[in-house]
């Protein structure tokens, strides 16, 4: 079945671009806006509004397939592709790529999927947001031709022979609302939560981290006092954007020991910490967090590191999980392109027996975060983001609806 046409649309996605340098330079908020000049190429304010591109695929027999081209909310930081602008790159989207599309043909997702993520115009590899909205309409209008879930073409393609569809643990992201919202994840019982958003030493770290074990003593004891019942035991998630690195002079013995007590003040509940060093690079991000993964493996400590700044592309999933630099790595989503990574990501990380988080960013869109959870159920993720936005319910009331039909449906196939 062919494509015969392509229809674009401006999309506004649940988040805001932020300019990361700036936030992490001190930029003050008012209510919230941030203060301050931008520091990162592109950025007209610190805090812009969230946009995305729809891609509408139609087949020759008017089938639909919808995707979305969205980028993270820290557009242009941590090596990622640059502040993606829906007027920016409509036409550039329409002139090179559109005519390409017409006559495709779609009975495949990989095998196009592939192509498009690899295609090159003009010397340059198209920007992951195109890659990531293309490849999303192709494994929608391939599923929705064939009458299938997009799960079941993934474990159709990619061979996954696992039978029964299973949910997979939602972690829901609070923002900077960080205590209001950890209370609405207590009430619909997240299974995993915080997020936090600890994005600057003096205001949310600590300049010793004071300020982090005391929110964490706070979580702790929130879940305890709160919970319904004593079956729900959380695993927290707390990203912390390289401050504990800032903090402690990327010194590894007092990181290391400032892990440890974070890991015994959230007791009973297990703790994942996500970006505590973030060096500017690739090699030395990478560096920092194989020692901290090995200390404290070699005190059989019960904390994850989670790899995210500088693990972006499928390439840097598989450099960080060989090299044992972190216990999870953020797959997020976004940032690979092409979601035929993203599936790829999560198969390889699950066999080298680390942790496989099919994440992504606040700054995403429904129609990706769908897609996305369809995705984590096929390849068996180890967690997935509720997302877009900041907000808890709304995230949360998209992915884990989506899981519990892609569920019901494909199960009841067997």
């Amino acid at each position: 079945m062919k494509i015969k046409n392509v229809i674009l649309s401006k999309s506004y996605t649940g988040f805001y671009f932020d300019d990361q340098l700036a936030i992490k330079k001190g930029a003050k908020n008012d209510g919230f806006i941030y203060q301050g000049e931008p520091k990162t190429p592109g950025f007209k304010s610190i805090r812009q509004t969230g946009e995305a591109i729809s891609v509408q695929i139609v087949l020759e027999n008017d089938v639909t397939g919808i995707g979305d081209c969205a980028a993270v909310q820290y557009s242009g930081a941590g090596g990622r592709d640059p502040l993606f602008l829906a007027d920016e790159f409509i036409p550039f989207i329409e002139q090179k790529i559109v005519p390409m599309l017409i006559g495709e043909e779609i009975d495949s997702f990989r095998t196009l999927a592939e192509k498009y993520d690899a295609l090159t115009i003009d010397g340059k590899r198209l920007h992951t947001a195109i890659r990531y909205g293309l490849t999303q309409a192709f494994l929608n209008a391939c599923a929705n031709y064939h009458h299938l879930t997009m799960a079941e073409v993934i474990r159709k393609e990619y061979g996954i022979t696992e039978k029964e569809y299973k949910p997979i643990p939602v972690f829901t992201q609070s923002g900077d609302d960080r205590y209001i919202n950890a209370d609405k994840m207590i009430i619909k019982e997240a299974d995993v939560l915080p997020h936090a958003l600890i994005n600057n030493v003096e205001t949310k770290l600590g300049q010793n981290g004071e300020l982090l074990l005391e929110y964490v003593e706070w979580l702790r004891n929130r879940i305890l006092t709160h919970r319904k019942n004593e079956t729900y035991n959380p695993i927290l998630h707390i990203d912390v954007y390289g401050t504990i690195g800032i903090a402690f002079g990327n010194d590894v013995e007092k990181m290391v020991n400032y892990l440890r007590e974070l890991e015994q003040v959230a007791k009973p509940f297990k703790l994942r910490i996500e970006g505590p060093v973030d060096t500017g690079d690739r090699e030395g991000t990478m560096k920092y967090l194989q020692a901290l993964t090995l200390k404290l493996n070699a005190f059989n400590s019960t904390l994850e590191i989670v790899a995210d700044e500088w693990c972006n592309t499928l390439e840097d999933i598989k450099y960080f999980a060989e090299n044992g630099a972190g216990h999870m790595l953020q797959i997020k989503t976004p940032d690979l392109g092409g979601v035929n990574n993203v599936a790829e990501a999560i198969i390889y990380c699950n066999q080298m027996g680390v942790g496989s988080y099919c994440g992504g960013t606040c700054n995403e869109t429904n129609i990706s975060s769908e897609v996305t959870t369809n995705i984590a159920i096929a390849c068996q993720a180890t967690q997935c983001l509720a997302k877009p936005g900041m907000g808890v319910d709304e995230g949360f009331m998209i992915v884990k609806n989506a899981m519990n039909r892609v569920i019901a449906l494909a199960n009841s196939r067997k």
